[in-house]
């Protein structure tokens, strides 16, 4: 737990390694985090009725409706980090959360298919803005092992929030179809605590933290070799996991499950995910800097579980230790990537690396898709097999660079 000061039965002080917030920030910091995993998420519920909702919906709009707010966070994602610096963060965050909570609205509003493309392209707009600030305030307010366990924190409230939006949006789609897009009203509840972050300012300031490049302290700007490695990192793992989620269902119901169970074992997934966070600090101490070669180990060897399983026992082993090992890699590169920038680039380089999370997201099903056609393979256990391949190399790849490393 984080060591915490009482003030009073309503006030507490949490220390951050440069000063203290208060609880109340705090938790303003973690409501954004809750919000990045949502866009696109009301959606999912009713992807199997909007033909019989909207007569005249066709295939290709409803594809906008599900891609649309990724393809447009990606390049939002980068403006915001850019513009942070000389726009003042708050002010884009404040930007950001208006514009998810107005898409809230209008999506209850909606009633032909265009509207609904319309609004999902400004969630995606709302979504990017405040992506790369949810980690950068961590950055921005702790430091040190405060630091690491945040983002640790930061990551399970994302994957929880995903996994009980999942089930509540669920369950409003079988009442009525504009019900779930009431969790894309949430934003409220950061833009009514955006004045305790604010003042968060005055307890725990930004420190001129600096980039070790070449023996030297940098106090200005980003190590882009390490940051890049980071990126490509990022974009690995992601795509790899990404096999779960999209694939799942089809391997599942190819063994005779329902899309129930493999619905579960997905929900399982991002719980596991969710884990890590919770004890990361004892997880990096135990690991004592193999954090990455171990998450693609676990990850790798969890996709191959679940190719060659028939069991749904084992194939929710093997969804486990994929999410365990992502788990632990995701808060660790935010993390890292808070260690090779300044504290003035500190956003922008936290949106250069999870620009790479989205980019995944868009990229692998075509990808896949590709390659099955190239490889004349039909099977909905390929991209597992394909995936759980390209981890090992990497594994090999990163165990021989370790290795040169020491001499």
């Amino acid at each position: 737990m984080l060591p915490v000061e009482k003030q009073t039965i309503f006030i507490m002080k949490i220390e951050t390694g440069k000063g203290y917030i208060t609880l109340w920030a705090l938790v303003g910091v973690w409501s954004i985090s809750a919000l990045t995993s949502l866009p696109g998420l009301a959606v999912s519920p009713i992807l199997g009725d909007l033909s019989s909702i909207f007569k005249t919906a066709t295939e290709f709009d409803i594809q906008m409706l599900t891609s649309l707010p990724s393809l447009l966070i990606i390049p939002f994602i980068l403006l915001s980090g850019r513009l942070s610096a000389g726009v003042g963060y708050l002010r884009l965050l404040v930007t950001g959360l208006a514009l998810f909570l107005v898409c809230g609205v209008l999506y209850l509003l909606c009633s032909t298919i265009t509207q609904l493309i319309v609004v999902s392209v400004l969630l995606g707009v709302g979504a990017g803005i405040i992506t790369p600030l949810s980690t950068s305030l961590i950055t921005r307010f702790f430091t040190g092992e405060y630091r690491t366990r945040q983002f640790g924190y930061s990551s399970a409230i994302n994957n929880l929030s995903l996994v009980a939006a999942t089930a509540i949006t669920g369950y409003l789609a079988e009442v009525q179809w504009r019900l779930p897009f009431l969790v894309y009203l949430l934003p409220i509840v950061s833009l009514f605590l955006v004045g305790n972050i604010k003042s968060a300012e005055v307890t725990s300031p930004t420190a001129p933290e600096g980039v070790k490049q070449g023996g030297a302290l940098l106090t200005k700007g980003i190590d882009y070799p390490p940051l890049i490695r980071l990126m490509l990192y990022y974009l690995l793992i992601t795509f790899m996991v990404m096999a779960i989620s999209v694939n799942l269902p089809f391997l599942m119901a190819g063994h005779g499950y329902s899309s129930g169970t493999s619905g579960l074992v997905i929900s399982l997934f991002f719980l596991f995910i969710m884990l890590p966070g919770l004890f990361l600090n004892k997880i990096v101490a135990f690991l004592r800097g193999r954090e990455f070669i171990v998450c693609l180990l676990l990850i790798s060897c969890g996709l191959s579980i679940i190719f060659f399983s028939y069991h749904v026992a084992l194939i929710t082993f093997g969804a486990f230790l994929a999410g365990i090992g992502y788990g632990i890699a995701q808060p660790c590169i935010y993390d890292r990537t808070a260690s090779v920038a300044s504290a003035g680039s500190a956003t922008y380089a936290m949106a250069l690396v999870m620009t790479m999370n989205y980019v995944a997201i868009v990229i692998c099903p075509p990808v896949v898709d590709y390659l099955q056609k190239l490889f004349a393979v039909k099977s909905a256990g390929f991209a597992f097999a394909l995936d759980a391949c390209i981890g090992l190399v990497a594994v090999v790849v990163l165990a021989v660079r370790n290795m040169n490393k020491r001499r």
